[in-house]
């Protein structure tokens, strides 16, 4: 008897419709919800078990796809309670509007698992960029991630406005009307594009590097789609539209394996040639012994009769190419050079002049003249 009223108690109408077409609704809600739950613990147990895979791409897809399928379920139930309830058609269709944001809602779910996944692949990458040498592609990463994005959100807006009833075609029809005069306006944004492209491709330099193009010169600190930007030795920051490296010469001077020396040495004209020779043996010498120099190669000669010396011509290279570490090799170089010339009795010579009179003009009349007393 108990259970005849509460099965008569549910047929209560309330606004037209039976308590117990409420009372399921309600409960497709819930078990969606409780899904929701359930689907999660399941996605939890079975990322564990691909954890002991040696295969990263089924942990990145079913972490992308774990949350998405939740509240897919959640949805699901929201669905078919719609579908237990007898929404009015008239005279507004709620149940077309339902159904439409429906719709749209798994669009985005979709879309979001493309998101998700991406940002796992992205991430796995990001991960093989910083074991690399070069920092491009670690640049380039997030660059691709965004773009990505942006493109399937695109997708998915469009998606959406068609399901809404929209006509996408007459969209991208009257987009397509504008699109000459838009390419014209951005023929330069293509060309910094193309420019950002050539730089991933073929690596003229990376972050970090020293590069010299043009009047710029200084440190990479960052490459986009558009820019580069550089931050000079003065500490100021350049902007360079990533088009000028397409016609432009890049010298990327980290790339050098050795930095030159290059001078030249003079002593007085006194020096006799025997010293002169012993001179450059000594120089040759030092060369050889100076952990800091290569000893490969290099140039020491007596090169030239100057307007005040005589010309020893040096050429070398130190093994760093660092700029404090160079100069400080330099600089040790130099030093060992004076002493050998001071150890030699030699002298380092400076510009001088002499004055070579043949005849010496008689007195003048003034002074050969009687001188008063």
């Amino acid at each position: 008897m108990e259970i005849d009223k509460v099965i008569e108690f549910t047929k209560t109408p309330l606004m037209g419709i039976a308590l117990w077409i409420y009372l399921a609704a309600l409960g497709a809600i819930l078990v969606g919800f409780i899904g929701k739950k359930i689907a999660a613990i399941i996605f939890r147990r079975l990322i564990k078990l691909t954890e002991k895979t040696k295969m990263p791409f089924d942990d990145m897809f079913l972490i992308a796809l774990s949350k998405p399928v939740e509240w897919a379920v959640v949805l699901g139930g929201l669905f078919l309670a719609i579908v237990i309830l007898p929404i009015p058609k008239e005279p507004v269709n709620i149940e077309k509007f339902v159904r439409a944001a429906l719709s749209a809602t798994t669009i985005v779910l979709v879309v979001w698992f493309g998101a998700r996944l991406v940002e796992g692949l992205t991430g796995w990458w990001e991960e093989k960029a910083a074991q690399t040498e070069s920092k491009l592609d670690d640049q380039l990463v997030p660059i691709v991630r965004r773009s990505l994005k942006v493109f399937l959100y695109l997708i998915g807006a469009v998606m959406i406005l068609q399901n809404m009833g929209y006509s996408v075609g007459s969209l991208l029809a009257g987009l397509g009307i504008g699109g000459v005069a838009l390419a014209m306006a951005s023929k330069d944004t293509v060309a910094n594009l193309f420019g950002s492209i050539i730089i991933f491709l073929d690596k003229p330099f990376q972050i970090g590097d020293w590069i010299e193009t043009g009047s710029t010169e200084g440190t990479v600190e960052e490459v986009g789609l558009r820019t580069t930007r550089v931050r000079t030795f003065a500490n100021s920051l350049i902007t360079i539209p990533n088009a000028t490296f397409t016609t432009n010469t890049v010298n990327n001077w980290s790339l050098m394996k050795k930095r030159r020396i290059k001078m030249t040495l003079g002593v007085t004209y006194s020096t006799p040639p025997k010293k002169l020779d012993d001179l450059v043996l000594a120089i040759r010498k030092i060369i050889d012994e100076d952990e800091n120099l290569h000893s490969d190669f290099y140039l020491v000669n007596f090169d030239n009769f100057g307007p005040s010396s005589l010309d020893i011509f040096v050429y070398c290279f130190t093994k760093s190419t660092v700029w404090g570490e160079f100069l400080q090799a330099k600089q040790e170089f130099m030093l060992k050079l004076m002493t050998c010339v001071n150890e030699m009795g030699l002298d380092f010579a400076y510009p001088t002049q002499t004055i070579h009179v043949e005849n010496m003009p008689g007195a003048p009349k003034a002074l050969t003249g009687q001188r008063p007393r």
